[in-house]
This record gives C-alpha cells, sequence and structure tokens, in this order.
C-alpha cells in the first residue's frame, strides 16, 4: 500500500494475478447484458454495470469505451458517481419485472414458482426505486 491510500483511484487496476478474472467477467457479463436486450427477463443493466465495474479493475480500454458509449455512458456514469438510476430506466424494469411475472404465473407448472420469483423481482423494484435519480448540471 503507498504511503498516501487516499490518493489512488477508487477503481485503480487489479493486481497482474487476477487482472484476466476481471477481464473475464467484465466480457461476460458484457455479453449477457446484450443478450438482455432481446431476451425478455433477463437483465440488461445490472450486467452492464458489472462490466464497467470489472472492466475498470481489468480492462482500462473496455472500460473506456462503456463510459463513452452513447446508450451505456450515462447510465454508468451515474452509477459510479451518484449511485443513481434514472427514472426511465426505473420504469422501464418495473414494467419488464411485470411482464415477467405475469408471464411467470401463467407457464410455471407450481404456483410458488412464479410467486417466488414475483417476491424476488418485487424487492429489486422496492430497492430500485429506494435508489436516487441522477443530479444534472
Amino acid at each position: 500500500m503507498s504511503p498516501d491510500a487516499s490518493s489512488e483511484p477508487a477503481t485503480a487496476p487489479a493486481s497482474r494475478r487476477w487482472r484476466w478474472a476481471w477481464w473475464l467477467l467484465a466480457y461476460a457479463s458484457l455479453g449477457l447484458g446484450i443478450v438482455g436486450i432481446v431476451i425478455p427477463g433477463l437483465p440488461t443493466v445490472p450486467f452492464v454495470l458489472l462490466s464497467a465495474f470489472a472492466a475498470a479493475r481489468g480492462s482500462q480500454r473496455l472500460h473506456a469505451w462503456l463510459l463513452g458509449h452513447r446508450r451505456f455512458g450515462s447510465m454508468i456514469r451515474d452509477w459510479q458517481e451518484q449511485g443513481a438510476v434514472s427514472r426511465k430506466s426505473k420504469w422501464l424494469a418495473t414494467i419488464t419485472m411485470a411482464f415477467c411475472a405475469v408471464v411467470m404465473f401463467l407457464t410455471a407448472p407450481k404456483f410458488w414458482m412464479a410467486a417466488s420469483g414475483t417476491a424476488i423481482m418485487t424487492i429489486v423494484a422496492l430497492w430500485l426505486w429506494r435508489r436516487p435519480e441522477p443530479r444534472r448540471a
């Protein structure tokens, strides 16, 4: 550890030993996030945020690309700087989870399966709506 640890960036690159694991996690979670764009029920935003988190430790090039992306960039910066989620994203996530809950209740072989999945999505939605919205300059 350096004498002045407070001057180190919050997203300091990982040691060489673990850099490959962060790199792999970054690309795998980005891949899942991209698949989540077209597959109902698979979230996009959490995987993109996880990708940015891992890329900051394993691939500065990917991290810079994500921050500069026209769709993902502002969302990632809002989360990293403020822990904030836009109202539009909150509504989109809530509507998607509600749709998935309806599909689960219509297709699940057992009621408890749909009910437990819906309960988890309800908890996630409540947590999401408690997040602040981004402050714009």
